[in-house]
């Protein structure tokens, strides 16, 4: 184990969002004024004196609910709870001492982690000091003021958390596990992907649509390696955002297909792939990542010897501008065809990281020209002089022309495909740059 985990837990409201953000430097969990908006545990990287650990923003716990998506919560917080190292309690001075405050502190008792009890909401320290000692009741330590808000008193409390870090079990390891994001509209299964290859509820799972607000990092290992999979909010239309909520889940989105690798779409078998989808994968297109197309619910169809032909044409057409992306036709419910998303994963990571020799891409460039020529406009010929490639994830290629007015899009796309017939690169789209070079 590398990094120690820090857990910040407490009854919803209190502020934990709001402390996660201030010590995480950015805004990371969606901070709002509902209880009970941050709904799943959200993972940042602080560092602190040179102690660099990883922080938990849990749910909040209610101790006692009947409510589906609190009583989730309450699992993902014990989950964090069992994973932490550390863990940060904080309650709240202008609410003061609350019976459910006590019974965290039982399960927090019971966990024999070092636990640091924090108050929040002392943003004036000669106004809110006293009331501070009634928390001393909770029995498990001594009360440390903050406010979160206004980052007062955290450098005491960050001394205080980095003590109990066992500094024997910290090795720097550099992270080279690949990440991949989980993306597609609300309930297609992403997060039961995830818990199936995970064989826990570590994400919130429930019928109730866009219930996965924030992206979530889990950590599966497969034959001895290390994926990486961030499980996205559900994009929804626009005209459905009524809530400011879907807006940081949309910008979530974009931030998590930008630190993935490779992007999964995840598209619901009995629905078939809508606009939306376009639009989600389209994301992953621009930011040139490797792209799966995961098909699921696939249990659910009723099929004959063409279906698979007939759906693959279907998705094809709609996601046209994506012909290199890998379809997969699987079910989170059964675990049908789910061990194939690792070998499809490493194969898509090869491609986005493969590298093609200068004098194999000129042999290419110079018989696909012979084959087809190229374009010229009014009496003068595009010209291709040389071609290179000269970065990875996306694999990225320079050619050399005359003149660039003349290399049409289709001329381009002519070229990769010759290139994609040599080298295959399944999975992940291709950059060109054209570059002018005039005649000597």
């Amino acid at each position: 184990m590398s990094k120690p985990i820090v857990a910040i837990v407490g009854r919803p409201n209190v502020g934990k969002s709001t402390l996660f953000n201030a010590l995480a430097g950015e805004n990371i969990s969606i901070v709002k004024d509902t209880p009970g908006v941050t709904r799943d545990r959200i993972y940042a990287d602080v560092n602190w004196l040179d102690h660099n650990f990883t922080l938990i923003d849990t749910g909040g716990i209610e101790p006692d609910t009947k409510d589906i998506i609190l009583s989730q919560m309450r699992e993902q917080a014990q989950i964090a709870i069992d994973t932490a190292d550390v863990i940060v309690f904080i309650t709240d001075v202008k609410q003061g001492l609350v019976d459910s405050d006590s019974k965290v502190a039982d399960m927090l008792r019971r966990s024999n982690k070092p636990v640091i009890l924090v108050v929040n909401k002392v943003d004036n320290f000669d106004k809110y000091l006293l009331d501070t000692y009634e928390f001393y009741n909770l029995g498990i330590g001594e009360p440390m003021p903050i406010s979160a808000t206004g980052k007062l008193g955290l450098g005491d409390m960050l001394d205080e958390v980095v003590k109990h870090f066992d500094e024997s079990k910290m090795e720097d390891e550099e992270d080279e596990i690949p990440r991949i994001a989980i993306v597609g509209k609300p309930n297609v299964g992403k997060s039961s992907i995830i818990n199936k290859l995970l064989g826990q509820n570590r994400v919130i799972v429930s019928d109730i649509a866009g219930t996965t607000r924030d992206a979530i990092d889990t950590i599966i290992e497969h034959n001895g390696k290390d994926y990486n999979f961030i499980d996205t909010a559900g994009l929804r239309r626009k005209n459905k955002i009524k809530e400011e909520l879907e807006r940081y889940s949309i910008i979530r989105t974009v931030a998590a297909v930008d630190r993935a690798d490779v992007a999964v779409l995840v598209i619901d078998a009995v629905e078939g792939v809508t606009e939306q989808d376009a639009k989600i994968v389209g994301i992953a297109h621009d930011r040139g990542k490797g792209i799966i197309i995961a098909v699921n619910k696939w249990d659910a169809i009723e099929k004959d010897d063409k279906t698979i032909y007939k759906y693959t044409n279907r998705l094809r057409e709609i996601l046209s501008f994506i012909p290199y992306a890998e379809i997969l036709f699987i079910s989170a419910e059964t675990g049908q065809r789910l061990p194939k998303l690792f070998d499809t994963i490493d194969m898509v990571l090869e491609n986005q990281t493969m590298r093609v020799q200068t004098g194999v891409l000129n042999e290419i460039m110079t018989e696909a020209v012979a084959l087809q020529q190229p374009p010229s406009d009014k009496g003068k010929r595009l010209k291709l002089y040389y071609i290179t490639q000269v970065s990875v994830k996306p694999p990225t290629f320079v050619i050399f022309v005359n003149d660039k007015e003349l290399m049409h899009f289709s001329y381009t796309r002519y070229l990769e495909n010759r290139i994609r017939d040599a080298f295959g690169f399944k999975g992940t789209s291709l950059r060109f740059v054209i570059r002018e070079r005039k005649d000597k």
